[in-house]
C-alpha cells in the first residue's frame, strides 16, 4: 500500500480548520481515515525548506534507508555537514524519519497543493 503526504503552500488557518473538520466528521461516521498533511506558511517558507538537494535526498532514502547520516553522504557523494543541515530541516518538516534503525523517507509520494 502506497504511503502519501499532500503539502500545502500558503492558504488559511480556515483552510486547515476545514481539512481537520472533514476528518472528525468522516471518523465520526465511521469512515477510515489515515491521512498525513504538511502545511508551509507560504512559498518563501517552502522553497528555503525544499531545494533540489533536499529532494534528491528524500528520493535515494525512499528507494535506500540508511544506517547513518555519513552512510547517506557518502551515498550520495556530498560533504557530511550539508547532508546532516538537509536531514535536520527534512525532519522537522517531518518528511525524514529517524531513529536506531536509520535514516528513512517513508512516503511514495507527495502531492502539492498550492494556495493562489
Amino acid at each position: 500500500m502506497s504511503k502519501e503526504i499532500e503539502l500545502h503552500v500558503g492558504g488559511s488557518f480556515n483552510d486547515i480548520a476545514a481539512r481537520v473538520a472533514d476528518s472528525w466528521h468522516r471518523a465520526e461516521q465511521g469512515l477510515p481515515v489515515s491521512e498525513d498533511h504538511l502545511t508551509f506558511v507560504d512559498w518563501d517558507v517552502f522553497s528555503s525548506s525544499m531545494t533540489g538537494k533536499r529532494l534528491e535526498l528524500l528520493r535515494y532514502l525512499h528507494k535506500n534507508p540508511q544506517a547513518s547520516i555519513a552512510a547517506l553522504a557518502r551515498a550520495l557523494g556530498r560533504d557530511y555537514r550539508r547532508v546532516h543541515e538537509d536531514v535536520e530541516i527534512l525532519a522537522r518538516a517531518g518528511l525524514v524519519e529517524q531513529d536506531e534503525q536509520g535514516l528513512r523517507a517513508g512516503y511514495d509520494e507527495i502531492r502539492t497543493v498550492i494556495a493562489l
